[in-house]
């Protein structure tokens, strides 16, 4: 695979995962990955791909010596591409962990920082404490999962990334606000946003549609959310992106401010 320069090209994978049955979801990705004909830079995966949105973390949770990072590692490795999603990790606590997995096997992690407290979330995993920035190429990209987006504080461009990603398992009773969020981080944030969910209904009978979507720094869709499975893809381009940030500088009058973890 060529180096990533000015152009970053992206697959969305939307599932319905199956409910507690690490294998399966393996396999089935693995099938859906073998559909992509176009050369990809990076393969985003949902939220808990491998198990499914669930608080059984005692039961399901993997170490990062586990089947599904080294599943994360051997795809990424054969296919010359860069895959993320999140996977239930027990690591000293148990942590809704995003793996950042690129061809050389060198993963970097992100810990979900919000947990959903209306599912008891915070009572099954740790809160993560780092924001994380990731580069691919020339691009650089703030990681993110699910409940996150609500929260732009956390979230805000500082002009340290180019792509914000969301990988998430949001429900269809809330499919409003996962529309109206992924388009307002981008718009606000004067960067690219993708964002990946799932489908079907969970072990826990919570419904989902999907709306997998790419927005650009406009709130345009470069990819329409669906409730369909499967992979859909999309081209990013830094140049454009760098040109209308210079165009339009907003981000140089955003306010100071400082997180505290």
């Amino acid at each position: 695979m060529p180096a990533v320069g000015a152009r970053l090209r992206v697959a969305l994978i939307q599932t319905a995962p199956a409910w507690h049955d690490p294998a399966a979801n393996r396999e089935a990705f693995t099938r859906i990955i073998d559909t992509i004909k176009d050369g990809v830079d990076l393969i985003v995966l949902p939220e808990m791909f491998s198990t499914g949105f669930t608080m059984s973390s005692r039961k399901v949770a993997e170490t990062m010596n586990g089947e599904t990072v080294a599943w994360l590692r051997s795809e990424a490795a054969q296919r010359d591409v860069t895959i993320v999603g999140s996977v239930v990790i027990e690591d000293g606590s148990y942590f809704n962990r995003l793996v950042w997995m690129p061809p050389d096997g060198r993963a970097t992690v992100y810990d979900k920082r919000h947990l959903f407290r209306m599912a008891g979330e915070d009572e099954h995993y740790a809160a993560g404490r780092e924001r994380v920035v990731v580069t691919l190429g020339s691009w650089r990209l703030c990681v993110s999962v699910c409940y996150d987006l609500r929260f732009p504080v956390w979230l805000r461009c500082r002009n340290d990334y180019d792509v914000m990603l969301c990988v998430a398992n949001w429900p269809a009773a809330r499919q409003s606000a996962w529309d109206a969020l992924l388009r307002a981080r981008a718009v606000e944030n004067q960067c690219y946003v993708v964002g990946v969910n799932r489908v079907g209904v969970d072990g826990n009978n919570v419904e989902y549609r999907g709306g997998s979507a790419v927005y650009d720094w406009n709130g345009t869709a470069l990819v329409e959310g669906t409730d369909e499975p499967g992979a859909h893809t999309a081209s990013l381009d830094l140049d454009a992106l760098e040109a209308y940030r210079q165009r339009f500088p907003a981000w140089r009058d955003a306010d100071d401010f400082k997180v505290e973890s």
